[in-house]
Parts: C-alpha cells; structure tokens; sequence
C-alpha cells in the first residue's frame, strides 16, 4: 500500500633582476558563494616599445607612436600605453589607434588617461583601452599591424612610449585602483609608485622612469615586460598576477651617482565581474515557488556589487536532480539586473529530486552555479 501511494504521489508531480623590497601585506581574498566560477587569471599578450619617437604631426603639433611587433593582440583585449616625454604638462590631445599601413587607416579603440606623473622636467602618462576591437586577428601582411599613438597639441623633444597588451580583462570595470608617485635621488633610491589594492585574478602593472640612465633592480614578484633607454630617459614596466587578490606595491632600486628625478605609475586591470548567489535556492515542494525569491548580484574582483550593471542575467538548471524524470524549471528565467542585482521570484521545478543546481549567465560577467537543494518534502 506504501509503494502504491509513493508512485501514485510521484505520478501526479510529473511534468571566464633580484628581489629588493618585499611586496604590501595582502588582504585576505573575498569570501565567495558556493558555485561560484573563479575568473581566469589575465594573462600578458603583446608588447612594444619605443623612445625618441617625437615627431612633426602634420595638422599641428607632435606624434609619439609604435606598433605591436611581430604579432597584433587579440580582439577583446586591453592595452596599457605608457608615454614618456621632456616636458612639465600633459598636451596630449588624444590617445588611439591605426593601422601601419600607408594611409594610417584608423582603428579608433578610446584610451582613457589613467594617471599622470611629471618630476625633473619630464613627464609620464599612462592610457587604457579595453576590449579593443577592430583590426585583423592576426595580422598576415605588417599593414595590418596595430599601431597606438598619442597626439600632443605642442612641440615635445624626447618622447617615447611602453604598449602592452593583455587577455582575460574584464570589459565591466576592467580598470582598477591606480597610484602614481614621484620623487629625487643622488645616490641608490627606491622608486615607489604607492600601494594599490588588487582583487582576485587581478593584475598589477608598474611602470618607472628617470632621466638617470643607470641601473636599477625591478620589484620583486613582477615579471618584466619591458625596458627601454636612450641617452636621456630610462623606463621600466613590469606586471604581476594576484590569483587571490591582495595588495600590490611594486618598488624599483634605482642606482643614482647624480640627483635625477624618478617618475612611476602602479594600475591594477580587473577580470570580469562575475555573478554570486546571494540568495540561494531552498527545498520546496513540486511546482511550487521557490522562496525566498533566488537573487544573484554582480561583483567586481574584490568583491564589491557592480552596481552599475543593468543587464539581463538568465537562470536555468545546472544539475538535474529529477528521482523519476528531469525536472523543468518554470517562471521568469530571464530578469534585468538593477543596481547589479538580478530577482528570480516566480521560479518553481516540477519533479521531485534531490541535488538540483541552478546556473546564472549574462554577457561580460562570469557565471555562476547555486549550492545544491532539493525538490520535495521539506
């Protein structure tokens, strides 16, 4: 008689140098919800430099320019331009991007300024694109390379620039805190842009320079990207990949003989935000509604609510935990995200079972799976 009541109950439910000074204490990671999908670390794609690259531009003014050599960077990823000039203010009227081709065709990805530095009678300012999109990936024949450059409304001597690409950065908030820091030297001296805060999967870029041409010993846990010198100016830029997040303070020992000026950027590149359950999904009964209401929010590396995404965010189910057939999941499975935060309030699953998961997906954030619940008598 039992069996027949459990199959006649389940039958009516059917239906993303040397070590000097170490690097800033770290913060401890944020804590992440269950089934949440790590971030891929960001990755260094490309670079190239260049120094005494001033030159006339016709329409007025100077151009400092470089390609990427051999390889163009990949569509979708963000690029650091760090520009180096004798001069006391920043002129720059705009920071793009064309091809190397006869006729410079224009490309058009926007750099913002991010920071801007200037000690001993030169300057350095440093420019991010993110997702950069329109030129040839890869490039086959060296017009298609991609070339950034800076425009300066006056005449500038000396200039020079640093362009580094990277994967994995995130399109939402893709940049991160930023300091810049100067200072003077006549004998060894630490070059020190000040520490910035980095989140999970982040990346810290430092860049130095000086109008000291003498040796120099970069921070200790970075990996060079480049250094690049010339009769007047030096500069350095390094990078470092934080999989836990933390704090970065990346120090150069510069080796003066002679005061010179020292001049450094630190910047943080964020992956992509990605959504968390902060409302997970709780046992209920067969077609019923699940409550409370399931809620996702978007948050940045660190952790934080990004809330300035309002975009769709879809739910469906992750694993299917139907007993006898696989359950389906009913009501509002596409919501508009406000402030960040995504409400599921009408969802229901209609076949008993035990261990269903749910899965959030939306465009530029990574997604997320919900912990396990079950579909049944509470």
């Amino acid at each position: 008689m039992r069996a027949l009541l459990i199959l006649g109950a389940a039958a009516l439910f059917a239906a993303c140098h040397d070590a000097v000074t170490p690097l800033g204490p770290r913060l401890p990671p944020p804590s992440a919800a269950a089934g949440v999908t790590a971030p891929a670390a960001i990755t260094l794609d490309q670079q190239s430099s260049v120094l005494n690259d001033a030159e006339p531009w016709p329409a007025g003014g100077t151009h400092v320019g470089k390609d990427f050599g051999p390889t163009n960077p990949h569509l979708g990823d963000a690029i650091i331009a760090t520009f180096f000039w004798r001069g006391t203010t920043n002129t720059i009227s705009v920071v793009t991007d064309h091809l190397c081709d006869v006729n410079s065709t224009p490309v058009g990805n926007n750099y913002t300024l991010v920071d801007y530095a200037t000690a001993g009678g030169y300057s350095m300012a440093t420019y991010v694109a993110t997702n950069v999109q329109g030129f040839p990936d890869p490039a086959t024949t060296s017009d298609q390379k991609l070339c950034v450059h800076a425009i300066f409304a006056d005449t500038i001597t000396e200039g020079g620039m640093i362009i580094s690409a990277y994967q994995g950065v995130g399109t939402i908030a893709g940049v991160g805190a930023h300091h810049s820091a100067t200072g003077t030297g006549s004998t060894t001296t630490v070059a020190d842009p000040g520490a910035i805060a980095v989140g999970v999967g982040a990346l810290a870029y430092g860049v130095t320079m000086s109008d000291g041409v003498v040796g120099t010993d970069p921070p200790p846990g970075f990996t060079s990207i480049t250094d690049v010198g010339d009769a007047a100016i030096k500069a350095d830029a390094q990078y470092a990949v934080f999989p836990g997040g933390g704090s970065a303070d990346p120090r150069w020992n510069w080796y003066f003989t002679s005061l010179h000026s020292w001049l450094a950027t630190a910047l943080a590149l964020n992956p992509p935000p990605h959504l968390v359950f902060t409302v997970q999904p709780t046992t209920t009964l067969p077609m019923m509604t699940i409550t409370p209401p399931v809620k996702v929010t978007v948050t940045d590396a660190s952790g934080n609510a990004v809330t300035g995404f309002n975009g769709p965010v879809t739910i469906a189910i992750g694993h299917n935990g139907g007993t006898l057939l696989p359950g389906t999941l009913s009501g509002t499975k596409t919501v508009t995200a406000v402030n960040g935060v995504a409400t599921f309030a009408d969802l229901s699953i209609d076949q008993l079972g035990n261990g269903y998961t749910l899965v959030v997906t939306a465009g530029g954030v990574t997604g997320a799976e919900s912990a396990p619940f079950n579909i049944g008598a509470f």
